[in-house]
């Protein structure tokens, strides 16, 4: 008897515990599902000295949006997807909530050429970026740039091609030749840039250029820096592979002459309607 006393409140404590876990996630959810990530990548003291006398001698306001994931997360414990993860149902939102307000979706050529004077940006330009170039960009966010004509960039990882998770090559040629996404590098193989001597450093980022320039039969001229660190002898060498601009994950919206190899961007998350408009509007004010 009081074996079986023990074993229902050993029963009934688990049953209290799985409760309380559910109720935990549940909020946790809630509260995290319209942030995006935290960013704590800021830029390089070497950087801020190297131009702290210069001045600009154009400034553009040019929300960059940066994404990763656009799907239904399969697995609720791959807490990583998830938290870099927004669904196709808000993609589509964030898409209709600019058009409505007049936004016009332009490319990172776009901006070189604006910032170059070789032509003039709309009134209100938007950038979608979009990382690494998960399978999910040509099943889920391709149809609806598709359905509403919109442009986008897509940062991609050669040797990151035909694995499961990543976009084979024939969707990478389908998109490329869509004339809707500009395609962009993203090294070799994702590589922490920082920690690799210069040698490596040039061997990511010249041949990722390379590759995707021969196989693709098209220019490739904007370069993402991996987990966003860079410094000035990375920014040299993405300078002398011929590229004309690289993006960060350092949040903001102005693009300058001076900054046009170490580009902000902001990471929209789920947020819609005027919640996105204002970070559009003033980016550093949201707190994440």
């Amino acid at each position: 008897m009081k074996k079986s006393y023990v074993r229902y409140l050993n029963l009934a404590l688990l049953i209290v515990l799985a409760i309380l876990i559910l109720i935990f996630l549940y909020i946790f959810k809630l509260s995290d599902f319209n942030k995006p990530i935290p960013d704590a990548i800021t830029l390089p003291k070497e950087v801020q000295e190297s131009i702290a006398n210069l001045k600009p001698q154009k400034v553009l306001n040019v929300p960059i949006l940066l994404y990763h994931y656009v799907e239904y997360v399969k697995d609720e414990g791959d807490t990583i997807r998830k938290s870099l993860n927004i669904t196709p149902y808000m993609f589509e939102q964030e898409i209709k909530t600019l058009e409505d307000d007049g936004y016009t979706f332009v490319t990172m050529s776009d901006l070189a050429d604006a910032l170059d004077d070789k032509n003039n940006l709309p009134s209100k330009p938007v950038i979608l970026t979009f990382d690494d170039g998960y399978r999910d960009f040509y099943t889920d966010v391709f149809p609806i740039l598709k359905k509403y004509q919109v442009k986008a960039v897509a940062y991609i990882v050669p040797n990151f091609l035909n694995k499961p998770n990543n976009m084979d090559t024939w969707m990478l040629k389908e998109i490329a030749k869509s004339g809707l996404v500009e395609i962009g590098a993203h090294t070799m193989n994702h590589a922490y840039l920082s920690d690799l001597p210069l040698e490596r450093v040039k061997y990511e980022v010249e041949e990722s250029k390379k590759y995707l320039e021969k196989n693709l039969g098209i220019p490739v001229t904007t370069f993402a820096y991996p987990n966003g660190t860079f410094d000035n002898q990375i920014i040299d060498v993405v300078k002398k592979a011929g590229f004309k601009t690289a993006v960060t994950t350092i949040n903001g919206i102005f693009a300058q002459d001076i900054n046009r190899f170490f580009l902000y961007r902001i990471r929209p998350g789920a947020r819609t309607g005027q919640s996105l408009l204002n970070l559009l509007d003033n980016p550093d004010a949201i707190k994440y």
